[in-house]
């Protein structure tokens, strides 16, 4: 029996010897070999983490294939450098102190398959920087401060997979010749005229141009990439959704957030079926039709943040839906309802059915009694009263604006009676202002009976006093006395409630507010734009910054910038303020809190005795170190390489670009090349997946 247990023992320990003997030796280094400051690996890899020196390490063996020098400080490369370096498939030299890359100078490293260089300080790219350089398949050179790239910087580079510029100063692009380039990343550059002869990469699966200025999606630029399956315009000047896109069978993810096209045409994405992915934050919608849910099979991930949404019994079926098809709605905690009152700042994911006002049926009951006597029917009377009820005439009638997103009709449900008149419609409370009453159309849009005095779509209007004609001369010096068009207040830490009231009342003939707002007190001044009815006299901004100023002006919607716009400015509240519902009885808190100190204090001595007798315990019954973690290892996007250095630190992101610096759930990883990970096996096995 102890000979089993011995021989079972050493096939345990013979794969881990390497490991152990990296763990038990002094810096890691497993031969002379290893240059000074660094940690060396097998098989094959080189960690030089915080050097602190401006020159590339002395002594690399000629058999290193990975060799990691991020974040050492270096100022300068030479080609005598990477002599040697002919078996060195992955460099990493991101996050140093680059300001140029000489001509030739990666000229020996004739292996070299993957080359990061993001996160230093080069102007500008040479025409043969890269020369010699014929097996290279991953080359990323975002944030940097590039400008300019040569034409020919990128000719010889026929293997390249994966190109990144993100996050520089290009204003121009030499023309990219590229037959096996699959992903290309030109994100926060300013590039607003991208044609066709500047993408010569026929198999590009995913191209990012979020932020690059676009006002038009060139036609022929998309229709020459006939394999793309994922696309980002995001953040761009789209002011209507580009019409090539209505054809672009293939995509599997698409992000269209942030650009001013307004609400979108249920057309305009029917098409699109093979969605995996979709992004249609910030773009102002109110609603979604039910048909939505019938266009996209295939969805998984849905991301319809910062939409000014109504939540009303039009949009009831959203929910439901994402739990029925377990689609993952991101951004949650910034989708919320901003109308009616009762649910405005309301998570729309955490709504439940009743929460919508959805309207009740009522069936009338008849008895089998023949009578000769009519009754009246009290529901059509209602409904002749309600639609009696006159709409004002600056509503809008355009024919596009009947194939909107929002609002659209309410589907009857199969238990709903054929005649629709016998429905009543009931709308959420305090739907109806200063006192209205208020009901939904067989349509599901408001309408609000106003007391005498007010008026409006939902009695906003206060009529202290009748109105002058706006073309009398004389009332035209009162227009600006009292008060401003549009003011503030009721500010919270993150939310600013502003006052319309006026700025509505002085412009009868607008169809909508267009509002936009920018924080004044933090780096992040970009505007934010919200298109809002002209029916909304009040209208709280969310999401805001504490202890901030924010310039918030209004236009009417659809007329040129600048037109008619009035600004004000408002401060949100420090988080340091109280008011009076934050105050508390100090003596019942201390008399609460000394309890519950004292107990938690007690269990965390018995842990800690616990901890000590278990750890003493295990240790006087093994004489060896047990391993509970795997070897971390090296990751450059899907390419893994071994590190077997658990305990090593990570490398820290230093992106300058908006954007995250881990796994995004897209199509590739923003690069933290060093993970550390435990796993419960000890398979170590690398190799090369397939892009997806």
């Amino acid at each position: 029996m102890e000979r089993e247990r011995v021989s079972t023992m050493k096939v345990f320990l013979t794969p881990l010897m390497p490991f152990l003997l990296f763990i038990i030796l002094p810096d890691g280094a497993l031969s002379s070999d290893c240059p000074r400051g660094c940690t060396c690996s097998p098989p094959e890899s080189i960690l030089c983490y915080q050097r602190r020196s401006s020159t590339i390490p002395e002594g690399v063996p000629s058999s290193t294939k990975s060799l990691y020098l991020f974040a050492n400080g270096i100022e300068g490369l030479k080609t005598e450098d990477f002599g040697g370096m002919e078996n060195l498939e992955m460099l990493d030299l991101s996050q140093n102190k680059l300001t140029e890359l000489p001509e030739r100078v990666f000229e020996p490293l004739a292996s070299l398959r993957n080359l990061d260089l993001s996160s230093n300080q080069i102007t500008h790219i040479s025409e043969k920087c890269f020369h010699g350089m014929a097996l290279l398949e991953r080359l990323y050179l975002y944030s940097n401060y590039i400008e300019s790239i040569h034409p020919a910087a990128f000719n010889g580079l026929e293997h390249l997979l994966e190109l990144k510029l993100q996050g520089n100063g290009l204003t121009s692009l030499p023309a990219l010749t590229m037959p096996r380039l699959l992903l290309l990343d030109l994100r926060f550059n300013v590039l607003p005229t991208l044609g066709p002869s500047d993408l010569q990469t026929p198999n590009l699966e995913s191209l990012k141009l979020g932020g690059v200025g676009l006002t038009d999606l060139n036609k022929e630029l998309i229709e020459s990439l006939q394999n793309l399956h994922e696309l980002d315009i995001s953040g761009n000047q789209l002011e209507s959704f580009p019409s090539v896109l209505k054809e672009a069978h293939g995509l599997i993810h698409l992000s269209l957030a942030g650009n001013p096209m307004g609400p979108l045409k249920v057309q305009d994405l029917q098409n699109l079926v093979e969605l995996q992915e979709l992004d249609i934050s910030s773009l102002s919608l109110q609603g979604l039709p039910e048909e939505f849910s019938q266009h996209f099979p295939h969805l998984r991930k849905l991301t319809v943040a910062e939409n000014p949404f109504n939540c009303l019994c039009t949009l009831a079926w959203f929910p439901r839906w994402l739990r029925a098809q377990s689609i993952t709605l991101e951004r949650t905690e910034e989708t919320r309802c901003h109308f009616p009152p009762i649910n405005a700042g309301k998570v729309l994911e955490r709504l439940e059915h009743r929460d919508f006002g959805c309207p009740t049926t009522t069936t009338m009951t008849t008895t089998t009694v023949k009578t000769t006597t009519i009754q009246p029917d009290p529901v059509t009377t209602s409904q002749s009263t309600a639609r009696a009820i006159p709409v004002p005439s600056d509503s809008p009638s355009d024919k596009d604006d009947d194939y909107l997103l929002p609002p659209v009709p309410a589907s009857p449900s199969s238990s709903s009676r054929m005649d629709t008149d016998d429905e009543l419609y009931f709308c959420p409370p305090n739907t109806c202002l200063n006192g209205g009453t208020c009901r939904l159309d067989q349509q599901g849009q408001v309408e609000c009976t106003c007391p005498h005095g007010t008026s409006g779509l939902y009695c906003e209007i206060q009529n202290h006093h009748p109105h002058s004609p706006p073309e009398v001369e004389d009332h035209k010096e009162t227009v600006t006395v009292d008060a401003p068009d549009i003011s503030s207040h009721q500010a919270t830490t993150t939310s600013i409630l502003l006052d319309l009231h006026r700025y509505i009342e002085l412009r009868p003939y607008i169809r909508g507010i267009r509002l936009t707002y920018r924080n004044l007190s933090g780096p992040d001044r970009r505007p934010i734009q919200l298109s809002l009815p002209a029916s909304f006299p009040e209208y709280r901004l969310r999401g805001l910054k504490p202890n901030s100023t924010y310039s918030v002006c209004a236009s009417p919607l659809g007329a040129p910038s600048g037109i008619d716009s009035v600004c004000t400015e408002a401060q949100t509240v420090a988080e340091s303020v109280r008011g009076p519902d934050a105050q508390f009885d100090d003596q019942r808190l201390t008399t609460m809190l000394v309890p519950a100190i004292a107990i938690l204090s007690l269990l965390v001595l018995i842990a800690i005795a616990v901890g000590v007798v278990c750890h003493l315990r295990r240790k006087r019954a093994k004489g060896h170190l047990d391993l509970e973690c795997e070897p971390s290892q090296l990751e450059l996007d899907g390419v893994k390489t071994t590190l077997d250095n658990g305990a090593l630190p990570q490398k820290q992101p230093q992106l300058m670009i908006p954007e995250p610096a881990v796994q995004n759930g897209n199509l590739e990883y923003e690069v933290l090349l060093l993970q550390d990970h435990c796993t419960s096996n000890n398979n170590m096995s690398s190799h090369k997946p397939s892009y997806f």
